[in-house]
């Protein structure tokens, strides 16, 4: 099966790097990211101080998280909420059916949450016969497509006004020439209906605030809000990582989710959630659970190397940033999380047997450790993925030998001259079109090296 998906990997990695509709797509979506993300560092007074400020907060955070989840949990309770403590994704499903069954819940509303889509929720909910309504825009138009998001912020980056159209006509009979505008406003229209339809509203957190015990979301479509306003219960699902110590910490943190995220000073609508509505309320869930899951990440703690990585805020930017994510796009990875955030952590949640592959897809640039606003050295933290995976076997045993003769034969500049350039030519070509890739030729040796010209 590994090897299946290694295989898999590489072929959609060939297929989708040289899709030129693909990569005009990306690189005019992308672009609108690069040229706000630049505009918004200008309003950092020291934006390097930010990022130390809330690598800071996140270190802490990971130094004492039993003690800031436990403090979340007492303080949530007292305001009439329920925690869940889920270990796997099967465990939050469970706690998530036994709800649904106990309200006889048959429709649900769902803001963006990645979370969600790592226990795959929407497919589980479907299994008990509930309909389960995505209703971030970009999260409605690939769940119309029947697709998984592209990217951790924005879902349908893959897809083009012209795309979207073609979607919209297909189910809804919408015009072809349709504006951007008049799209929105039909996605609009018909969530509405699903809003005030829904028997259960369900979110991610951004973030999970310890001292307020409360949950923080932060969108910029009121989705979210209208997800957890009509509906009787609402549910969060959230990964343990995500907890901080104080709401005050929010006022970096929100603003430096945003800028890093899509460029903008702050999200639109930024809510923080403590439990369901009071008695002087007329407004909010009559219920409301926080389910904290770990699912893999407790592996992740328990080293030292790789707990770092549970820092992550989930803005994305070291998805732009990557080339290599730039060129395969989200779909290669066939996981939840793309480009180096995903590639560090893939393995450790979901296993080496079916990810070490990710580990080569890094050119090892630092870009991403360079963007990141947490300070996370993901480079370096690919680099011991790597090492994890050769000393675990997880790469053909053939590549041992083999580099370990090129080592040899490379270390001295005495050894290479051994060889003339044509003999070096014919060996490469033997190797055959996987040694470069089917769609380059490698570079051709000169007859004589520079060494023996100047001699």
């Amino acid at each position: 099966m590994a090897n299946q998906k290694a295989k898999k990997f590489k072929e959609n990695a060939a297929r989708v790097a040289f899709d030129e509709r693909h990569r005009k797509t990306i690189r005019f979506n992308m672009g609108k990211y690069y040229a706000a993300v630049a505009k918004g560092s200008a309003r950092y007074q020291n934006r390097e101080a930010a990022r130390d400020r809330a690598a800071a907060i996140k270190r802490h955070t990971l130094e004492h998280l039993s003690e800031y989840l436990q403090q979340f949990e007492k303080n949530f309770t007292a305001h009439g909420g329920e925690v869940l403590w889920a270990r796997t994704a099967d465990d939050a499903i469970a706690y998530i059916t036994e709800i649904f069954k106990e309200n006889n819940v048959k429709s649900v509303v769902k803001s963006k949450s990645m979370t969600t889509e790592e226990i795959e929720l929407n497919e589980n909910l479907k299994k008990i016969g509930v309909e389960s309504v995505e209703t971030d825009l970009g999260e409605y138009i690939v769940q119309l497509a029947g697709e998984k998001p592209y990217h951790i912020v924005t879902p349908a980056m893959h897809k083009s006004k012209a795309d979207v159209a073609e979607l919209f006509n297909k189910h809804f009979g919408f015009p072809l020439e349709s504006s951007a505008e008049e799209m929105t406003m039909l996605a609009r229209a018909k969530l509405r209906e699903k809003y005030l339809a829904a028997d259960a509203g369900i979110t991610g957190a951004n973030f999970i605030v310890a001292d307020k015990g409360a949950i923080a979301v932060t969108e910029n479509e009121g989705n979210a809000l209208m997800s957890t306003s009509f509906p009787k219960i609402q549910i969060a699902i959230a990964g343990i990582e995500k907890i901080i110590p104080s709401y005050k910490d929010l006022g970096l943190l929100w603003p430096h989710l945003a800028q890093n995220g899509t460029g903008q000073p702050i999200t639109a609508y930024s809510s923080v959630f403590s439990g369901p509505k009071r008695a002087n309320e007329s407004h909010g869930p009559e219920k409301m659970y926080v389910i904290l899951l770990d699912n893999g990440r407790t592996q992740l703690y328990k080293q030292d190397t790789f707990r770092v990585a549970l820092s992550c805020i989930r803005c994305g930017a070291c998805l732009n940033a990557c080339p290599i994510y730039k060129n395969i796009g989200g779909y290669t990875y066939d996981t939840t999380y793309q480009g180096p955030i995903g590639t560090v952590i893939s393995p450790h949640l979901r296993g080496f047997d079916q990810f070490a592959h990710l580990c080569s897809a890094c050119s090892l640039c630092a870009n991403c450790a360079s963007v990141c606003p947490v300070r996370m050295p993901l480079n370096d933290l690919i680099l011991e993925n790597r090492k994890i995976a050769v000393e675990g076997g997880y790469f053909p045993k053939s590549e041992k030998p083999m580099i370990e003769g090129l080592t040899f034969f490379t270390k001295t500049a005495n050894r290479m001259d051994c060889v003339g350039g044509g003999m070096k030519n014919a060996a490469t070509k033997c190797l055959g079109k996987n040694f470069w890739g089917e769609k380059r030729d490698f570079p051709k040796f000169a007859k004589k090296s520079f060494r023996k010209m100047m001699k």
